[in-house]
């Protein structure tokens, strides 16, 4: 293997370029995801107090909001319930945590593209295998973009359903008590993940076709390229 020798002009091409972009939109992808922290809260009114009392069910990544139970008050009895039983309804688990993983190893693969982009790029070019496993992982990337913000996108519909006005409805102690639906905490950065998501299957999409310029696909084969610069002529005719 030849040693690291850095070279910053690939940074300037397409190839180089678009795979920063592509690096630092795998990192907003998880971050606005995998950081997420929320509540939803609803007001309660028991028969004997006329003030309405506070109840919150916080919730966060990775979203299994069967396991987010409602909680009172320190040392507040809300209509001698334990909410503590209670909790929100729906896991969505795989789909937040299949879009953040693939996120964070599309990270990492861009980390060490990039470094033999700058410090091999003669080996990259020279190696017809190296292009080839390129463009495969692009094409794959692009795909799975595609199916994991489809998937992180149809979940994210789900909680917001699940953290909204419906949970009134759906609770238990509230067939019996007055409840009315509070506030939940804006998605604002999950609405961002999916964008990210969908513009990380763009930029691998579009970079698709400069990968496949490398490859031996596109450009001629050495022993080609060697027979038509400076090849020996071939015979004239008798």
């Amino acid at each position: 293997m030849s040693s690291f020798q850095l070279n910053l002009n690939p940074l300037k091409e397409p190839l180089g370029f678009i795979k920063v972009l592509e690096w630092i939109s795998a990192i907003f992808a998880f971050a606005t995801c995998g950081g997420y922290k929320g509540k939803t809260e609803i007001l309660v009114k028991c028969p004997k107090d006329p003030e309405n009392k506070t109840v919150t069910a916080p919730f966060a990544y990775p979203f299994r909001l069967n396991q987010a139970s409602f909680q009172a008050p320190p040392r507040v009895n809300v209509c001698d319930i334990d909410w503590k039983n209670y909790v929100l309804l729906g896991d969505y688990s795989s789909s937040a945590q299949f879009y953040v993983t693939f996120a964070v190893f599309i990270f990492l693969y861009c980390i060490a593209a990039l470094l033999v982009y700058v410090g091999y790029i003669n080996m990259y070019r020279d190696n017809r295998k190296l292009p080839m496993i390129d463009f495969v992982v692009t094409l794959v990337a692009t795909f799975l973009w595609l199916v994991s913000t489809s998937a992180w996108a149809k979940a994210l519909t789900d909680i917001k359903i699940a953290t909204g006005h419906n949970i009134v409805q759906e609770l238990k102690p509230c067939q019996k008590v007055t409840c009315y639906f509070g506030s939940v905490t804006s998605m604002g950065s999950l609405n961002v993940s999916v964008i990210f998501g969908f513009l990380n299957m763009i930029l691998w999409g579009g970079n698709a076709w400069f990968v496949y310029k490398e490859t031996s696909l596109h450009s001629p084969s050495n022993t080609s390229a060697s027979h038509n610069q400076g090849g020996i002529p071939p015979p004239s005719g008798i």
